[in-house]
């Protein structure tokens, strides 16, 4: 049983499958209360739901590429899970202050550990193990909204990036997008800079999207 905070169809707004059909499942509960956040909802709501019922709702879509995301889907045992979607693209979207898996994902399935900035007021809780797990199939984000944030992010980079693209957002609405991208190229970093597309295309309070 996991507790399912909603199961819905969209496109990926973010990382390196933005703009593709995906299937969310989004589950329930979360460890850290961002400043930031834009999915409090999740912290408690949702359904108990058996695993064959949960890929069941996932596969009624036709859709070969899921997003676990939350909350923090590793508070879950998604392993069986996982284990079912073998063939499908899957990102897990993790916070990144709980160990990893301790096993082998599927060459399909990878990683998404948004590290934590000051801004967001976690930034002692990373768990600096992770980046030895990463892979290269794997994605590493910042969540930026001040320059304190973005040297912070560059600090953490150089003292422990080892494999996985680097993916520098932007906290919506909190910094121009120019003046980021300005950074990046002054400092020639090696970088992904992305905006969240599915808070472009609908209402940035809109759920199921």
């Amino acid at each position: 049983m996991m507790k399912v905070n909603e199961i819905f169809l969209s496109i990926q707004g973010e990382g390196k499958s933005t703009g593709c059909p995906t299937v969310f499942l989004r589950l329930t509960g979360c460890n850290l209360r961002c400043s930031y956040c834009d999915t409090k909802y999740s912290y408690t709501d949702g359904e108990e739901l058996e695993i064959d019922e949960i890929f069941k709702r996932i596969t009624s879509y036709n859709i070969k590429r899921v997003c676990i995301t939350g909350g923090e889907p590793l508070l879950h045992n998604i392993k069986d899970l996982l284990e079912l979607l073998e063939d499908y693209y899957v990102s897990i979207e993790t916070n990144g202050s709980i160990e990893l898996l301790d096993y082998r994902l599927s060459n399909k399935h990878n990683y998404v550990m948004d590290v934590k900035t000051p801004s967001s007021g976690f930034s002692e809780c990373v768990c600096y193990n992770n980046f030895n797990v990463l892979g290269e199939n794997d994605e590493i984000k910042f969540v930026i909204s001040s320059r304190e944030d973005y040297e912070w992010a560059n600090d953490i980079i150089r003292k422990y990036h080892k494999k996985g693209g680097i993916i520098f957002s932007t906290v919506f609405g909190k910094l121009k997008y120019e003046d980021v991208v300005k950074w990046i190229l002054e400092d020639r970093i090696e970088v992904k800079f992305q905006i969240q597309l599915h808070k472009i295309i609908w209402d940035i309070n809109k759920r199921g999207v």
